[in-house]
């Protein structure tokens, strides 16, 4: 498919959609928790026969790579180095046709060039020509690299929210203190949710695009696309949730010099919840975009809403992050149960089975169980218009996927079970019993592993003031030189500003 005619795809009469590219799968299939995913794409690396190319916001070659399902290769056992800095290496000395392409975001440089052994695998990597790692600095003041995705040959591509980094791996059952759960420098970490789709088919040549072109903007050489080959990188026996499926391509990307500002993705997301008849059944990182919050606001006060479900950390990662995001996160949801006059609206935070908080870090939305959605991006104003974002999603309601909605159900269940503790027999019954997602959460023990309804902390009025002002979570790039009495949460007109100043006016009264 030539630009021209991938551009177009998808676009009818009137204003064009916003997704960049849509693009056939051969097979496709949505790897939940790192450990998953880590053996998968060591797999599908050890398959490589031209380039891997690794664009991440971080990448730290300490970490160790399980040895996966592929145990024997051509009658004999296959030894490889745990470390992936190592095993890159490796890769390379062993099929000398292949090079590796690594591209993360430039924060934090010097810091991360002094992560252990980091500095010397990087030396190890620059002295081999087919070896090439870049820091992505092509972006305004203020904004990040954030797209985590791999491209394998042109032909298998992987797009979600998992970095190749120290503090991802864990794996569904999420156990309290689980000592494989360890930093390279030692040390324990908390349980940690995430998700990522892996695919192959034509699907990989366009994610190969895009990274071409980032790599690029990024100051790389220009790199070429591979040769077509048959031969896929696809692990033998992972068995594919989808087949023959059209996947569409959407992107964020902040104005820098030559290049325009794209905002496929808040587009996206307004448009497919807007779409939603029955659910919305939302996990992100962060709750905290203005104009996600505003559709949902105006679904919210329909006669007859659908329903939404939204599963969240507890509380964000860093002291920063948890000024600019859990104080907005309060705003919003303060706001949107105003409008929530049918009950439909519920946030919940995953526990462990010993209570300790699941860090959510996956960035995935299913709809109807029509739609599932995938990417980089978070429901916070960055990812919205300033960050390099990229998200991919598949559409039962195009021609091509009229297949697709049996297995987009299954994952909502699948998901719903993890987070319950429960079985999918149990949660699927329970949500035919109880008419919702939230009633059926609401009918099980406490006890184990499960879900919480989140609760909002009280804001001091300088945690007021500091998250409506969007200080610290602008929406376009121009906004973070603008006064801060243009700013905020509720400066735009539409439902989510009348039902603030209706709080406002209810507090007023009441004092």
């Amino acid at each position: 498919m030539d630009d021209k005619q991938s551009e177009g795809a998808g676009r009818g009469i009137g204003a064009p959609e916003p997704v960049w590219r849509y693009a056939m799968a051969r097979r496709a299939y949505l790897a939940i928790d790192a450990a998953e995913y880590f053996g998968i794409i060591r797999e599908a690396m050890d398959l490589a026969q031209q380039r891997i190319f690794l664009i991440g916001w971080d990448f730290d070659s300490r970490i160790l790579l399980p040895s996966g399902r592929r145990w024997w290769q051509r009658g004999r056992k296959t030894r490889f180095p745990a470390r992936l800095g190592s095993y890159i290496l490796w890769l390379v000395k062993r099929n000398h046709a292949l090079e590796v392409l690594l591209l993360k975001w430039n924060f934090a440089m010097v810091k991360y060039l002094f992560r252990g052994t980091m500095l010397y695998d990087l030396v190890r990597w620059f002295l081999r020509k087919r070896i090439d790692f870049k820091f992505d600095s092509a972006h305004p003041v203020g904004c990040s690299h954030h797209q985590k995705i791999v491209v394998i040959d042109d032909v298998f591509a992987a797009c979600g929210g998992i970095d190749m980094t120290s503090e991802r791996w864990d794996t569904p059952e999420h156990l309290p203190r689980d000592p494989r759960r360890h930093r390279p420098s030692g040390g324990l970490y908390g349980p940690w949710h995430d998700v990522t789709m892996v695919m192959d088919g034509d699907v990989a040549i366009a994610l190969g695009q895009l990274g071409r072109d980032r790599w690029r903007t990024a100051g790389g050489r220009v790199v070429q696309p591979c040769a077509p080959q048959e031969a896929s990188p696809w692990p033998e026996d992972l068995e594919p949730e989808f087949e023959n499926v059209e996947i569409g391509i959407a992107r964020t990307s902040a104005k820098y010099g030559n290049l325009p500002q794209i905002c496929e993705i808040e587009q996206l997301f307004v448009e497919q919840i807007r779409r939603a008849r029955r659910f919305v059944y939302i996990e992100t990182q962060y709750f905290a975009s203005r104009a996600i919050a505003e559709v949902i606001c105006e679904r919210l006060l329909e006669p007859d809403p659908p329903e939404f479900l939204v599963v969240n950390p507890l509380s964000a990662h860093g002291w920063l992050e948890q000024v600019a995001m859990d104080t907005a996160r309060v705003e919003l949801l303060e706001t949107l149960r105003h409008a929530d006059h049918r009950g439909r609206f519920r946030i919940y935070h995953p526990l462990a089975s010993d209570g300790t908080p699941i860090y959510v870090h996956a960035k995935l939305m299913i709809v109807d169980d029509a739609i599932l959605r995938v990417g980089s991006a978070n429901m916070n104003n960055r990812s919205m218009g300033l960050d390099s974002e990229c998200d991919v999603f598949i559409d039962a309601a195009r021609p091509a996927n009229g297949h697709a909605g049996p297995a987009i159900s299954r994952l909502r269940i699948r998901l719903l079970a993890e987070h319950c503790g429960a079985s999918e027999e149990t949660v699927r019954n329970g949500i035919d019993r109880h008419g919702s997602m939230a009633a059926m959460i609401d009918s099980l023990s406490v006890s184990g592993k499960h879900l919480e309804p989140l609760p909002l902390k009280h804001l001091s009025e300088a945690e007021r003031a500091l998250g409506t002002s969007g200080l610290l979570d602008p929406e376009r790039p121009g906004e973070m030189f603008e006064p801060i009495e243009r700013r905020g949460l509720f400066r735009r007109k539409g439902q989510l500003m009348r039902m603030r100043l209706m709080q406002r006016l209810r507090r007023s009264m009441k004092g």
